[in-house]
């Protein structure tokens, strides 16, 4: 039925399908074109293309891209990569009939703007230049990042990687690029892909405990990323944002386990898996990760159905920017867990409230009562542990559909990593947590800090139903105390996005009251399932000071920990948190907005 309903839509579509060459998928490993004596020569060309970011029998789009003269087109374009100093001699034809392109990446770096060379349809441009400074940077050639008419054509880029003298150590590259289509005046259709395919057709990266892994990352799209890694930190040794990489001394590299990249943003990141099972590296925008958004429908005659929202089966309910990781154990003696701590948090289901349909939450139980069955906390009950502590958390889903807890930046074991039908191994995959069902995860928390948990099934509706909460990690020996320890979680109500919320709340609530000259801790958490929100302490309208602490509950290096303007921006899946001493009484404001309406929520702090 499939294969018959292809050959209608090639039949109808005419030559304009069937004449168009097939994409092939560049995993960024085979160098473009010819060095000699110092000098790069490649001779690229841009035509229309069929794209099957899935199988080469699934849905496909037709789409601007590159290739070298005589081979394939390919999505990420064809890999320059040279030694700084090299002459780059790029000879660039324009296969559409009806279109002009404008070249732009074909520049040496560091530069001042980006370039723009135009090449009407059929004519070529050749372009000389020098590759100047190492780093990560890429090429494009389109009519526009975004064009009404057209949506996104973000097809034609390729990764250009300039490597400094002498010994390199061995990299990965992974190029983002985006085709997106308005289907009506509600549905947008999406291809997204990390070279060249889309979840879960995209590449298997396979370790071993103890490999160091170098990758470079390139947002060669027109959205912002943010990418997170379950279960380990990365260093951030480079960001880059096309123009210019800036290096890292060591003393100024930080950790994290997601990295915010904005459009044409690049970043060099080192990490080393030190457990084994299988893990994810993703977009954590929920709309490019999940099935319902996430996958090509162009002439495709499988509707996508609800029920793949709460599959069992990973490669059923994400689609898009995901990355499976295998890592490979290393032996020795399994880990000895002692005195481990039991907690029992309950998901549950009450009245709905809000612009949500639903009303979902994770009820912690704090005592010998067992909470209602309605009970419902948004954000989720504030998970309190102890670094070292080995802490058993029960998960009991009294809703009447599945759902998946992920416990977003800490490093503990993969079958407890909360992705259904993917963490763990082979032969032991976590499940999905069945209606009326319960799963239990095993944690030992081995830094304190600022973390998240959060559903990672069906994720729209169950995250922006209330399905998240936040963890805090405190040394041995040390209380939580809520009078000075300030807690702040950002989502959303409802998924429309119109309507953020902090701690649940849209209007700020009671004041906070503090003491002048006492030292108060701010944790700042994003987890909607999209956009960046900007955090802010104000007196009146200026913004006061702070002292930055951690990112991603990971301590800052040293020169960061300075004070400076009490603003910071978080994109989701990103926590940090900072120090606040108020210099004197009187009455300041937390706020917190999207970077256009930074003001969206206030809440005042009386100073005394």
């Amino acid at each position: 039925m499939k294969s018959l309903y292809v050959a209608i839509m090639l039949a109808l579509l005419g030559s304009g399908a069937q004449a168009q060459p097939v994409v092939r998928a560049n995993d960024n490993r085979v160098l473009a074109g010819r060095l000699e004596n110092g000098e790069l020569r490649i001779r690229l060309v841009v035509r229309m293309a069929r794209w099957y970011p899935d199988l080469p029998t699934g849905s496909y789009a037709i789409a601007p891209v590159f290739a070298e003269e005589g081979h394939d087109p390919q999505i990420p374009g064809p890999l320059i990569r040279v030694r700084t100093g090299t002459q780059i001699v790029a000879t660039v034809r324009n296969g559409l009939t009806d279109s002009t392109v404008y070249l732009r990446g074909f520049i040496t770096r560091p530069a001042g703007a980006l370039d723009s060379i135009a090449v009407p349809p059929g004519q070529t441009r050749t372009v000389r230049f020098s590759a100047g400074a190492p780093g990560t940077y890429f090429y494009s050639a389109m009519p526009g990042l975004w064009d009404d008419d057209k949506g996104e054509r973000e097809t034609a880029s390729g990764a250009l990687i300039v490597d400094p003298m002498g010994p390199v150590a061995p990299d990965r590259i992974f190029v983002i690029n985006i085709w997106g289509d308005q289907i009506d005046s509600t549905s947008y259709d999406n291809a997204l892909a990390i070279n060249g395919h889309s979840w879960p057709h995209t590449e298997r990266i396979s370790a071993a405990v103890g490999d160091t892994l170098r990758w470079r990352v390139i947002n060669a799209s027109a959205r912002n990323h943010p990418m997170h890694l379950h279960g380990f930190y990365f260093r951030v040794d480079q960001r880059g944002d096309g123009l210019a990489d800036t290096v890292y001394a060591p003393a100024q590299r930080r950790l994290a386990v997601t990295e915010d990249l904005s459009p044409g943003h690049t970043a060099y990141m080192v990490w080393s898996p030190d457990r084994d099972g299988d893990w994810l590296f993703h977009c954590h925008l929920a709309f490019h990760v999940v099935v319902e958004d996430a996958r090509l429908t162009q002439h495709d005659p499988h509707p996508i159905s609800h029920v793949l929202m709460t599959s069992a089966d990973a490669r059923q309910h994400m689609a898009g920017l995901v990355l499976g990781i295998t890592v490979r154990p290393a032996g020795g003696p399994p880990i000895v867990r002692n005195n481990v701590r039991k907690l029992r948090l309950f998901v549950d289901e009450g009245r709905r409230r809000g612009f949500a349909k639903r009303s979902l939450g994770f009820v912690l139980q704090g005592d010998d009562r067992v909470p209602a069955e309605d009970s419902v906390e948004i954000p989720g009950s504030v998970l309190v542990l102890t670094r070292g502590e080995p802490t058993d958390i029960t998960v009991i889903n009294r809703m009447n559909e599945a759902t998946a807890v992920h416990w977003h930046g800490i490093e503990l074991e993969s079958y407890s990593d909360g992705v259904a039908g993917w963490s763990g191994s082979p032969g032991r995959l976590a499940p999905a947590i069945a209606a009326r069902d319960s799963f239990t995860a095993r944690l030992t928390l081995p830094r304190s800090g600022t973390f998240i948990y959060h559903t990672h099934l069906n994720d729209i509706e169950q995250l922006t139903s209330g399905l998240y909460g936040a963890i805090v990690v405190l040394e041995p020996g040390r209380r939580f105390d809520p009078g000075e320890d300030h807690v702040f979680v950002a989502g959303w109500d409802g998924p429309s996005g119109r309507h953020i919320v902090i701690n649940g709340d849209s209007t700020g609530g009671t004041p906070i009251e503090m003491r002048s000259g006492a030292p108060n801790r701010f944790r700042f958490i994003n987890i909607g399932p999209a956009g960046r929100l900007v955090f802010a302490i104000r007196r009146d309208s200026s913004v006061v000071n702070w002292r930055p602490v951690a990112k991603d509950g990971a301590d800052l290096p040293g020169n960061a920990h300075e004070i400076a303007p009490a603003r910071r921006r978080l994109a989701v899946g990103e926590m940090f948190d900072a120090e606040f001493t108020p210099a004197s009484p009187g009455e300041y404001r937390i706020t917190a907005g999207p970077p256009g309406n930074q003001e969206n929520y206030s809440r005042r702090i009386i100073v005394r």
